[in-house]
């Protein structure tokens, strides 16, 4: 073919064996049941640890989620100083830290602390040396204990011991006693227009308190 000025070079797919990279999944019963013998098996072989870590609680991000919390990717620098932990102590206690992180509420770090705290009071740290342990390590009878409690074959992670709900707790009284804003949206929707609309509706008042000055005179 003879090609004239810029045009396209022509690029025919024409490829007959499409079958060989066409890829089915048939075996996902089976790779169900894998997983699930796998998460099993090293439950058991790091029992009586909880297979996760430790995580924070955090609000969700954007106006649209931020009523929710959830768990997050680990604890900042400043709940671990407040709850006493040091930093590089910490992954190795089963707390996850995450370096990027920032506390920007009181109520979120307070929670969290508490949250370590509670950890720590539950927390039994097997020594290196059995027969020689450190202060803060767990005693021959509180690993047998934990053992005992611990080696039965479940996936236990963390969060099951630190639940996370998002039940809304009214101090004083049910929700039902508080009553409920009629229009609310409306409410809202004035408002905002009211805000955007304040420059113009002032520069208008002032432009006809000027024309009624201007007609007395």
């Amino acid at each position: 073919m003879t090609l004239k000025h810029n045009q396209q070079i022509p690029h025919n797919h024409f490829r007959k064996d499409w079958q060989r990279y066409v890829r089915v999944h048939f075996d996902q019963p089976g790779k169900k049941a894998s997983r699930r013998r796998a998460r099993t098996d090293k439950a058991a072989k790091v029992a009586p640890r909880p297979v996760d870590k430790l995580r924070p609680v955090v609000r969700c991000p954007t106006i649209k989620y931020n009523r929710r919390v959830r768990a997050g990717r680990g604890f900042t620098f400043a709940e671990l100083k407040e709850a006493g932990i040091p930093r590089k102590l910490a992954p190795t206690i089963g707390i996850s830290v995450d370096p990027r992180r920032q506390n920007l509420s009181e109520e979120s770090l307070k929670a969290n602390v508490e949250r370590l705290k509670e950890y720590q009071k539950r927390l039994v740290l097997f020594p290196r040396k059995a027969k020689s342990p450190k202060s803060g390590e767990a005693s021959a009878e509180e690993m047998k204990q934990a053992r005992e409690s611990g080696h039965d074959g479940k996936v236990k992670k963390a969060f099951e011991h630190f639940p996370i709900s998002n039940e809304v707790k009214v101090q004083e009284g049910k929700v039902s006693d508080f009553p409920s804003e009629e229009a609310a949206y409306r409410k809202l929707r004035v408002a905002r227009s009211d805000a955007r609309l304040a420059g113009k509706r002032e520069k208008r008042a002032k432009a006809k308190e000027d024309e009624a000055a201007a007609s007395k005179k």
